[in-house]
């Protein structure tokens, strides 16, 4: 029986073969020979890499230490080929005896696990192990203050440079919402800050509380336009700092306020409104109703709360990002269906008003993203290093097709702290028979 050679081995394990080319170092080629995009393995660590952790964290691995090479596209936007291999990166269980063939042909040295690349973070059980031994048994529990730090850290602090090259002078890390085909995505950015500012209903002299607040943005923009008073929450310190000047280059010292803390943290109440925008996909979904309670008890009466969140196409599916999203882009990330959330708002006593749905806007929000990346590769990349380009040029195409495909979803949630006699409270006027949004 003839050797098998490393690419059609490799090509073997992806059911049905790969729609794209792959070649290995050993001259070997296979898949659809004919196709403009491509996977080369140049080594036998990237090898090693991909049998030692099948499907896309050993491909991702792979790729980041530039140990494979994905032809036929630009590393700052790879969703070309992407878009041709979705669904497609599964490994297929083989039988015992090809096993055996497999490492005879390969060699048992190509399944001896290299070392993950610099940019991986721990994935959650060596996260647990390393804590115990500085925290006791506490550090079993996922979304402890602490823990939720180190992960805000590990995505959020790479630079506040790569960020402005990558989205752009908004800073808005969220999904936009494009008022017209044609809108850029800085118009669209702006319109997403509107658009919940006309939810929550806001007006001057308003409270505005914005939990997980990024650069600032929301908090901005409603002080800027609305004259509310609003404070931002962040776990990050290099976003709270950029906010910090943001607002005194804007003026708004005396109305806007980022601070560098966890939520739970935040001592004031009786806000007005309360804007939640990507904070929920990091809170763990065993979390959200005293999540949603906690902000409930924010409130006054008859006020408002916009959730803004990356959901799942179904309220079944397992919560996990998935191995690359949550060794590389978000650790201990969870997504559930956006039913999940209305429940558990609605369990921790508020009342849904309104649930839309904006997936096709976050895949145009991040063909932007991929094309801010392209354009600033360079600089990107001196900013910070060529793997960590590649790690968000590879998480953003891979979202895009997310995205486009319905396998998630981005949904806002409103709902309101009604009384519980069903009445407006004193001074307060209670949600519109027929919402208004101005659109």
């Amino acid at each position: 029986m003839a050797t098998s050679t490393i690419a059609s081995t490799i090509n073997g394990f992806f059911s049905g073969g790969l729609p794209i080319k792959l070649s290995a170092y050993d001259g070997s080629v296979a898949g659809d020979v004919s196709s403009p995009y491509g996977l080369k393995i140049l080594n036998q660590r990237g090898l090693s890499y991909i049998l030692t952790a099948p499907g896309d964290l050993g491909l991702a691995r792979a790729y980041v230490s530039g140990d494979l090479e994905l032809e036929g596209t630009h590393p700052g936007d790879p969703y070309p080929l992407l878009r041709l291999i979705v669904g497609s990166t599964d490994f297929a269980r083989p039988s015992v005896s090809e096993i055996a063939r497999i490492v005879k042909d390969l060699g048992l040295s190509s399944f001896v696990p290299p070392k993950p690349p610099a940019h991986e973070h721990l994935p959650a059980w060596r996260t647990a192990v390393e804590g115990i031994r500085t925290a006791g048994l506490n550090a079993l529990k996922r979304h402890t203050q602490e823990r939720d730090a180190e992960a805000i850290h590990h995505h959020y602090d790479v630079s506040n440079t790569f960020y402005e090259y990558v989205l752009g002078p908004s800073m808005a890390y969220t999904c936009a919402v494009f008022p017209h085909p044609d809108a850029t995505l800085e118009e669209a950015q702006a319109e997403k800050f509107d658009l919940i500012c006309r939810k929550l209903g806001l007006k001057p002299g308003d409270r505005l509380l914005d939990v997980g607040c990024g650069w600032g943005g929301m908090v901005r923009h409603a002080a800027k336009h609305y004259g509310v008073k609003a404070l931002g929450v962040t776990l990050s310190r290099e976003q709270a700092s950029w906010a910090a000047q943001a607002i005194k280059e804007d003026g708004l010292d005396d109305v806007a306020e980022v601070r560098f803390s966890d939520y739970r943290d935040v001592v004031e109440g009786e806000f007005d409104a309360i804007s939640s925008i990507g904070m929920t996909e990091h809170i763990g979904v065993k979390n959200y109703e005293s999540y949603f309670s906690f902000l409930h008890s924010k409130l006054k009466d008859d006020g408002r709360l916009l959730n803004h969140c990356i959901t799942r196409n179904d309220n079944a599916s397992k919560a996990t990002a998935g191995a690359f999203i949550d060794r590389y882009v978000f650790p201990d990330g969870e997504l559930t269906g956006s039913g999940t959330i209305v429940v558990a708002a609605e369990n921790a006593g508020f009342e849904v008003q309104h649930h839309e749905n904006f997936r096709r806007h976050y895949a145009k929000t991040l063909t932007g993203w991929n094309k801010n990346l392209v354009d600033n590769w360079e600089a990107c990349i001196a900013e910070t290093d060529l793997g960590t380009a590649k790690v968000w040029g590879l998480y953003m195409a891979g979202s895009r097709v997310g995205f486009e495909t319905n396998e998630i979803q981005l949904h806002h949630v409103l709902a309101t702290k009604t009384p519980k006699n069903g009445q407006p409270g004193a001074g307060q006027t209670t949600y519109p028979m027929r919402h208004d949004f101005g659109v």
